[in-house]
């Protein structure tokens, strides 16, 4: 290849901008570089003749799936012009990097720092968690998970066996959902409405199935933002104590209240161990900030560490003792005040924004907390078609359907207004909304 020099001169770039081509080149296989030589381009690799046939493993592999779908795009990924109103975390503009990189960067220098931690995670970091959540427990209740996911995925392994049936709340997170059946387990949905889970129908349910384990979002939930009314949240964890059963509470909204105090979570008052309880610092930090906490009591944790042991033995030093500098930081309290700030505020301009452009589109509740409105379309209106027509028009909506276990009741869409960039963007997005509307076929 020419040198540097003449690179320079042919494209009118400066030295840097060709240091850093021929570093990118290099790194991607393209060019070799050798000292006193030059730079060359790479010798080709010859292609493969023919696909390899890999039909044996569909034998191999037998029914043993594990289902995505309530979790994938299945239309792909949308395109960079693409107002994103269907994710579940953060936008980057309303995540605290500055104090995350300035903890990771500390954290990564402390001596030891790359050591292995416990199975169960820092000592120090388990304990702030069990101290945040008021209900009395230790360090040694807590397990550190890599995210919620990862925590959801211990629980359920630990607390049923294959085959066997976990209520959950109809709708419900699909991430349950899915963790569920790759455990092997069976969803039954339990309904819940404007006051959250029925603990008339939860009984109904264990008795009828014989479940022993139900899984809940009380504070919160995703999708439709109702909070567990005060008087249920007791009655939910007797007829669970009553049952035999466990209950893993998803308090993955804990840090995302929109200002006002968010109730505390089931396992404050749980006297017996019946509360396996999971919290995470993914959704109010930002996505790559694997950390989370599962906290139970008696040999339901003994089996979640023993879990956590054959899965991937700990999670990384570097990452815990950077989770311990941001919660004990009073930064992030700054940044948990400012966020509940900035998403009630973009909840009640998307909400607004869709009550002007979409007035026959139903959003029963502005929610306390979360990132999430869910909206009721009108009759006729199909929450794929929509999804389908809202893409065609360079916006991303979430279909209701993922979030049911059975068949859903009517057509839903899950809108977020934490993902967008501002609140601007949330309105064009409502518009955009408005026009695939328009260009769905009027229903018969």
């Amino acid at each position: 290849m020419p040198s540097s020099r003449e690179l320079v001169r042919l494209h009118r770039v400066s030295p840097l901008t060709v240091s850093r081509a021929i570093a990118r080149l290099t790194a991607e296989g393209a060019v070799v570089t050798r000292p006193g030589s030059g730079t060359f381009v790479a010798p080709r690799t010859a292609a493969r003749r023919e696909a390899a046939d890999t039909a044996w493993q569909t034998v191999a592999l037998t029914d043993r799936t594990v289902d995505t779908r309530s979790l994938t795009d299945a239309l792909g990924p949308p395109t960079p012009s693409t107002i994103a109103l269907d994710g579940g975390y953060l936008h980057r503009s309303l995540q605290p990097t500055g104090m995350l990189g300035a903890a990771l960067a500390r954290a990564a220098r402390r001596p030891g720092g790359w050591d292995r931690t416990p199975t169960s995670g820092l000592a120090e970091l388990r304990a702030v968690f069990a101290a945040a959540t008021g209900a009395g427990v230790t360090g040694d209740d807590v397990l550190i998970t890599s995210g919620g996911q990862s925590g959801l995925s211990m629980a359920f392994r630990a607390v049923a066996g294959p085959g066997s049936p976990v209520l959950v709340e109809s709708p419900t997170y699909p991430g349950a959902l899915a963790a569920a059946l790759a455990a092997g387990l069976r969803p039954i949905p339990v309904p819940i409405d404007d006051d959250g889970l029925r603990p008339d129908l939860l009984a109904e349910a264990f008795a009828m199935t014989g479940a022993r384990v139900l899984y809940c979002q009380p504070t919160v939930h995703n999708p439709t933002g109702a909070v567990l009314a005060p008087e249920r949240r007791r009655q939910v964890v007797d007829v669970a104590r009553a049952a035999g059963a466990f209950v893993v509470e998803d308090d993955f909204a804990r840090y995302l209240g929109h200002g006002a105090a968010l109730p505390r979570p089931l396992l404050a008052d749980d006297r017996d161990g019946t509360v396996v309880y999971l919290t995470s610092l993914t959704k109010p930090a930002a996505p790559s900030l694997r950390i989370a906490a599962v906290i139970a009591r008696g040999p339901v944790m003994e089996r979640m560490r023993a879990v956590r042991h054959v899965d991937d033995f700990f999670i990384a030093r570097p990452l815990q003792e950077a989770a311990l500098e941001v919660l004990n930081s009073p930064s992030w309290e700054r940044h948990t005040r400012a966020l509940g700030t900035a998403l009630r505020a973009r909840c009640a301009t998307l909400a607004a924004a869709l009550a002007r452009e979409l007035p026959d589109w139903t959003v029963d509740r502005l929610p306390s907390g979360g990132l999430h409105l869910w909206v009721r379309l009108p009759a006729g209106l199909g929450d794929l078609d929509t999804v389908r027509a809202a893409r065609t028009h360079e916006v991303a909506v979430s279909e209701g359907r993922r979030f049911f276990a059975a068949e859903p009741p009517a057509a839903f869409l899950r809108v977020a207004f934490g993902a967008a960039a501002d609140e601007d963007e949330l309105i064009r997005g409502a518009r955009r909304l408005k026009a695939a509307a328009a260009a769905l076929p009027a229903s018969g």
